[in-house]
């Protein structure tokens, strides 16, 4: 009889509050996905690229773990005591008929621990399915699908997931069952209304507003300027003057919602639905801004996330794949490619190198010698704009700059698919790194006017457009600035003392046939074998995707956790504060309300509550999200208003999909429960 009783009120709560439960599950999915990063086919790949990179990040996995567990807590209380408040008057029944306390505290342990299990076993195989779903994916985008997929299942995340969820569950229900269990039994079956608190004068609200407004205002100020990220001091202001400011800011609306009150009066039931809204603001304010915080929280991370993959993704061009190194001669001077070619070929490595190009590199043999002057007033005379004002800078700083031999960048030029070019004596091209190029529009426009550099004393025309193709595979060696001039000048200007630089290109037939991983693969086992030292485009390849990957998957993971308690908070509190006023309903049937008409009421109400938090979180992301785009990207990225749109657009179709999904959820239980009030029934 008891474990029937225990199995039918576990399936009664987990049909009654949904929400909850399936919030639950996502929790778990959150908690394997990152626990179990070690595990995917990408994070196996980098460790072999970057471990020591990769290890820090493994290392802050558990920090990530424990954070969450505490948000998790919160919520689960939170959630839990509501539900325990819902139940009461059905405990003091049970300790009426005779149930003893510590009888009662086990039956409520049963139902939790079967909730949890049932959890656990939903949760589990679909984060495991997710993972290796995302795994696959990840692998498919950046070209390593091939390298062979194996299922992987880490034993240790869904350990200490399971761990972690039912230790947070079972620490939190023994705060609530002793809470429960104090109370007397008069106390647990008397009804207690839902109250609403005391309305101060008006003019407090007014000036809650108007604080709370001016308060994000300077917090916004922070944030866009770049203040905010230039003290560990700042970025604690910030913070405080966003979180008090979103609290005044929800305090005083209560004074908003009395003024919609007042428009479309004649509408049915309108004056009662902004009533339990105002109430259920009033009472819960705190709570609401908390919950907008973390909205707020989750589409910041997501766009950070966003801007940062795509940025790190995009401006990098592949055309080589090897570079050759000799560690006895530094950076590469003096390396013989024909040496290069020679070890290539007894390697019986010849069939799968296209291409072997060696890259003369060198600076002017009398330094502090080149003047950019002209490029940077031609900058000044163009459009005012950010990137312009450091260009400028850059240019007006440069004394000196390193010069790249026709020749070779030629074949650089024949490996990209694009025509050679040709130079006289007296031109030259501008070359700009990818990484320092932040606005190749603008430094195109003034190329265009053929601005003329002083090398050494002399004249050179710049010519064509700004060049910016890699010249070697290592993306740690860059240039900033350089001059591509005609073999003759760059003898002449260097003093015959150069560095080269030589790299092979794989046989397109090659690649086609294994794929450019699994290719690069196999060719560093067989160069492993030689005397030859190199850098592949695996490792550029590696540090590309770490940087991807730590920014989308641990920024990605936090605003889905924080959406998810946002929201499970919101669409709880709503539930729970219905049920808590159900005679108010009872009374609006006795007076002729239809079930449609109540349904009708009730997600308008859900409407408007979840939209307040939604809608301050939303213009307070707007100008989050340029603050982290700030802070957070480097500068040598470019992050154009196209770029902002896009992103922008993103987070609120994900954050749409996310509430609406949530929403119906919270309607469609709302709907249920008003058709059980709907029949007359006895009360106790």
């Amino acid at each position: 009889m008891f474990s029937k009783l225990v199995e039918r009120n576990s399936k009664r709560d987990r049909k009654n509050n949904g929400l909850y439960f399936g919030s639950m599950i996502i929790s778990i999915i959150a908690f394997y996905i990152i626990l179990s990063l070690s595990h995917q086919d990408v994070m196996l790949f980098l460790k072999k690229m970057e471990s020591d990179a990769v290890n820090r990040l493994f290392a802050i996995v558990p920090i990530f773990y424990g954070a969450t567990l505490v948000m998790l807590f919160f919520l689960v209380y939170f959630a839990s005591s509501m539900q325990m408040e819902r139940r009461k008057h059905e405990f003091g029944i049970y300790l009426t008929l005779g149930m003893r306390r510590g009888k009662l505290f086990s039956m409520l342990l049963l139902e939790d621990f079967r909730n949890n299990i049932i959890a656990l076993g939903i949760g589990l195989p679909v984060a495991v399915a997710i993972s290796e779903l995302i795994s696959l994916i990840t692998t498919k985008i950046v070209g390593l699908g091939i390298i062979s997929h194996r299922f992987s299942l880490s034993f240790m995340a869904v350990l200490f997931t399971v761990i972690g969820f039912l230790a947070v569950k079972f620490v939190a229900f023994i705060f609530l069952s002793g809470k429960t269990a104090s109370k007397e039994i008069g106390e647990l079956i008397t009804y207690s209304p839902a109250g609403i608190k005391k309305m101060l004068p008006k003019g407090i609200y007014v000036l809650a507003s108007v604080l709370g407004i001016l308060l994000l205002a300077k917090t916004y100020h922070y944030g866009i300027s770049g203040e905010a990220w230039d003290s560990p001091r700042n970025m604690g202001i910030t913070v405080i003057l966003g979180g008090i400011g979103t609290v005044l800011l929800f305090f005083g609306m209560r004074l908003i919602i009395g003024v919609l009150m007042n428009f479309g009066s004649k509408r049915k039931l309108h004056t009662y639905n902004f009533r339990q809204i105002q109430e259920l603001v009033i009472n819960r304010s705190a709570v609401l801004a908390l919950c907008s915080l973390l909205i707020f929280s989750a589409l910041c991370l997501f766009g950070a996330g966003v801007a940062i993959s795509v940025n790190s993704a995009s401006n990098r061009e592949h055309v080589l794949d090897y570079t050759f190194k000799d560690e006895n001669l530094e950076g590469g001077k003096g390396i013989d490619a024909g040496k290069v070619r020679k070890q290539i070929a007894e390697a019986g490595l010849k069939p799968y190198f296209s291409r072997i190009i060696e890259i003369k590199i060198g600076d002017p043999k009398d330094e502090g010698k080149v003047s950019f002057e002209n490029i940077a007033n031609e900058l000044k005379d163009s459009k005012d704009s950010k990137n312009r004002e450091i260009l400028i800078n850059n240019f007006e700083q440069l004394s000196d700059c390193q010069l790249i031999s026709l020749s070779g960048y030629n074949e650089l030029r024949k490996a990209a698919n694009l025509k050679p070019v040709d130079l006289r004596e007296d031109e030259a091209f501008l070359y700009m790194g990818r990484d320092f190029l932040i606005d190749e529009t603008l430094m195109n426009n003034v190329v265009k006017t053929n601005p003329q550099i002083k090398v050494m004393g002399k004249i050179l025309k710049i010519t064509g457009d700004v060049q910016s193709l890699p010249v070697v595979t290592d993306r740690e060696i860059t240039l900033a600035e350089a001059l591509v001039v005609s073999d003759n000048i760059f003898m002449e200007y260097t003093g015959g003392r150069y560095s080269s630089y030589v790299s092979g290109i794989l046989a397109p037939d090659f690649v086609k046939e294994k794929g450019l991983m699994r290719a690069i693969s196999d060719i560093n086992e067989k160069l492993n074998e030689t005397l030859l030292k190199y850098e592949s485009y695996l490792q550029n390849m590696g540090r590309q995707l770490f940087f991807i990957i730590s920014a989308s998957y641990i920024t990605i993971y936090l605003a889905i956790v924080f959406l998810v308690i946002a929201n499970t908070i919101i669409g709880v509190q709503f539930l729970m504060g219905q049920r808590k006023s159900y005679r108010r309903y009872q009374t609006l049937i006795h007076l002729g309300a239809g079930y449609e008409t109540l349904c009708k009421s009730s997600e308008k109400q859900i409407n408007w509550y979840f939209g307040l938090p939604i809608a301050i979180a939303l213009v307070n992301s707007f100008f989050g999200v340029q603050s982290l785009f700030t802070g957070i990207l480097p500068s040598g990225i470019k992050v154009n208003m196209a770029q902002e749109l896009i992103i922008a657009v993103l987070m609120i179709l994900l954050l749409g999909v996310f509430e609406v999904i949530y929403m119906r959820i919270v309607k469609r239980n709302s709907n249920k429960y008003l058709l059980s009030l709907m029949e007359p029934k006895r009360e106790e």
